[in-house]
């Protein structure tokens, strides 16, 4: 419009031949008319992904009815749910990125839950989980005691475990009691227990025993021992405690008492002692009299006497045997004055 007012004034300038005022043309720009070619493209929204979560035992149990709670970077709930039968719960539709995985329940009274963890959810991917809920441990109960009174002993350590592994060292305390929780991984577990060292005063308790654990369950075990013997004389010497007196102990009679004793027999000697009877019959000036006061006893028979009588005897007899000789003999006659002989 504005070209056409310009190109007009210039015509009747021509015609007339008069000088007039004219505005100046001016070269405007045209306003671009808005394409629909220049209208930015949409971002792609991101595929979502899943995560698959298992639930099992140390036993290899399915576990139904585990709770579970997953969270999202900025700590809010994203998803919850509980496991079927076959111990499976799937959460889908997750936009990608890093989540919190926390179990909230086990669904069992015989287990316990696992730690949280992180899960990564992949673009378009099913991100597949293995849970395994333990077992709750069981409540041991120890208890040492005299095997013969039944009395509490503090003192004794024992060990506890399961083939060659020790999972439990318990000592009993002042009421001669101790307490642990001893892990388990099945419903009914067996475990061994072996005592280190026995209470002060009593011997080992050698052999090892045997017992059975369920989770959560409370269980009593016993270890008996045997009290040591006491030695008499703790502190042995090789000197006697009693020393001997130098004099013989007094005898409980004398000879010619009523109570009938003997005084010893004179060292040495292998004679036995004469009873007092022997001398008290012996008449007097006997070789076999009664010795004087102060003097040892007889300790046997003289022989002096008998030795005597008979060399007695023997003269005797060979003065008879001369006498009955010469009588035998003839005896020859003396001759007289006359020349005869009788």
């Amino acid at each position: 419009m504005h070209a056409r007012f310009v190109r007009s004034a210039a015509i009747a300038i021509a015609v007339t031949g008069t000088l007039t005022w004219a505005p100046a043309a001016s070269a405007r720009p045209s306003e671009p008319t808005p394409s629909a070619s220049a209208t930015p493209a949409e971002t792609p929204v991101p595929e979502a992904g899943s995560v698959e979560i298992t639930t099992n035992d140390t036993a290899g149990d399915a576990l139904p009815g585990a709770a579970f709670l997953l969270l999202d970077s900025a700590g809010q709930e994203a998803r919850r749910g509980k496991t079927d039968a076959q111990g499976k719960v799937i959460f889908s539709d997750l936009a990608p990125g890093a989540y919190r995985l926390k179990e909230t329940a086990s669904g069992s009274q015989l287990h316990e839950v696992v730690a949280d963890q992180d899960v990564i959810v992949t673009p378009g991917v099913v991100t597949r989980l293995a849970i395994t809920d333990p077992f709750k441990a069981a409540k041991v109960l120890l208890q040492a005691k005299d095997d013969k009174t039944g009395k509490l002993l503090p003192g004794a350590t024992v060990n506890i475990g399961t083939g060659t592994s020790t999972l439990l060292t318990l000592t009993t305390g002042a009421k001669g009691t101790a307490s642990g929780e001893l892990p388990v991984t099945s419903r009914r577990t067996q475990f061994w227990v072996k005592e280190i060292k026995a209470p002060a005063g009593y011997g080992l308790y050698k052999p090892s025993r045997m017992f059975a654990a369920g989770p959560g369950a409370p269980v009593t075990v016993t270890v008996t021992n045997t009290k040591t013997a006491t030695d008499p004389n703790p502190n042995p010497t090789d000197e006697p405690t009693h020393k001997p007196s130098g004099a013989p102990s007094t005898p409980g009679g004398k000879p010619g008492s009523g109570s009938g004793g003997a005084k010893p027999s004179a060292q040495g000697t292998d004679t036995p002692d004469r009873d007092s009877s022997s001398t008290a019959d012996a008449p007097a000036g006997d070789s076999r009299s009664k010795a004087p006061a102060g003097s040892l006893a007889h300790t046997g028979a003289d022989a002096t006497p008998w030795i005597a009588a008979g060399a007695a005897c023997l003269v005797a007899a060979g003065a008879f045997t001369l006498v009955a000789v010469r009588r035998r003999s003839p005896t020859r006659s003396e001759p007289d004055d006359s020349g005869k002989t009788s």
